[in-house]
């Protein structure tokens, strides 16, 4: 995957398109989420990452997030791609968080994340929006 490649893919993150996004997401991706928050951990399934991550994420961001990419770097199965969010919580809380992911390709689909993020901002994201609280969780 060259620079342009790894732009395309997460253009579809950009477009609010995680479906797009996650087809080149391999089945038994090696996924971590490094940290000390409620996101945290290694997950070894798109299933496993996105029911602990994603799916709580939009249980207290109800409108969604907006991803945008600042930087990509890409040397031969490896790509760096810096990511700045943008959200408001249930409570009105700004989640403008930083992502650095550092994604190893195989095929043309992501086979391990390593993702590193503002622990203190998402641990404090469901501190001020506990997802019981939340109607409809």
């Amino acid at each position: 995957m060259d620079k342009r490649d790894v732009a395309a893919l997460f253009a579809h993150l950009e477009r609010g398109d995680g479906a797009k996004f996650f087809a080149h997401v391999a089945d038994d991706v090696d996924w971590t989420v490094m940290g000390t928050h409620p996101l945290a951990g290694r997950y070894r399934s798109k299933e496993d990452f996105l029911a602990a991550t994603f799916e709580k994420l939009h249980k207290v961001l109800p409108d969604g997030t907006q991803l945008t990419v600042q930087n990509i770097l890409a040397d031969g199965d490896w790509a760096i791609v810096e990511l700045r969010s943008m959200a408001s919580a249930h409570n009105g809380m700004r989640f403008d968080n930083h992502y650095c992911w550092l994604c190893r390709f195989s095929a043309g689909r992501i086979v391990e994340v390593r993702a590193y993020l503002d622990s203190w901002l998402v641990a404090e994201l469901f501190r001020q929006n506990p997802i019981e609280a939340i109607k409809g969780s």
